[in-house]
């Protein structure tokens, strides 16, 4: 087999179980079952299980954060379409906290709030060049200061109420309120000339 093959086999691997039993719940023993493979042969290409988890969720946002921000949508003005990128990318969010690790190992523990704060970070350096890559989209410092700091207080918030909500549909009732409520207060002082 050749490298990213093998890597690709990992990745499938670990993707199918850490949705079917979460991340906290899947060993690298079972990846390397489930991607008939040596064990040894899983660190050859990746250090740890969080390195595989990783890298399928950046994979993940790469191709969701590319198609946020190339999808042809009627936005009538800059703020209704920066509006809806930022829910795509809430949501975004809470998809990859909910399906591939599970909130109840994320609220229990301290080495998975460090990995999705530094996922967080790189996800948002993400959407930061991908927005100001945007046709039509200002480019300035200024702006790209108001960008980030429109990302990392969504990013913040969303992340608040999705540790305490109880439920699926508290969550979905919070989206709702910082959507109505919240955002766009933040999306104008985003785009303030």
């Amino acid at each position: 087999m050749e490298a990213d093959k093998i890597k690709d086999s990992i990745k499938r691997a670990a993707q199918d179980l850490f949705r079917k039993f979460g991340y906290h719940k899947t060993s690298v023993n079972e990846i390397a079952k489930k991607a008939k493979i040596a064990k040894a042969t899983i660190y050859k290409y990746f250090e740890s299980k969080e390195a595989i988890l990783h890298s399928l969720l950046m994979d993940y946002i790469r191709v969701s954060v590319d198609d946020l921000i190339h999808l042809n949508t009627p936005e009538k003005s800059e703020e209704e379409h920066l509006t809806n990128l930022i829910m795509k990318t809430c949501r975004l969010s809470y998809t990859v906290c909910n399906e591939f690790i599970g909130w109840e190992f994320i609220r229990e523990s301290a080495n998975s709030q460090e990995f999705l704060k530094n996922l967080s970070n790189e996800l948002e350096d993400l959407l930061v060049l991908s927005f100001t890559q945007l046709t039509g989209m200002r480019k300035h410092d200024t702006f790209q200061q108001r960008l980030r700091f429109l990302i990392k207080s969504s990013k913040s918030i969303v992340f608040s109420f999705a540790f305490t909500s109880v439920s699926d549909a508290d969550v979905r009732k919070n989206f709702v309120s910082f959507q109505k409520e919240i955002l766009p207060y933040l999306v104008k002082a985003a785009l303030i000339v």
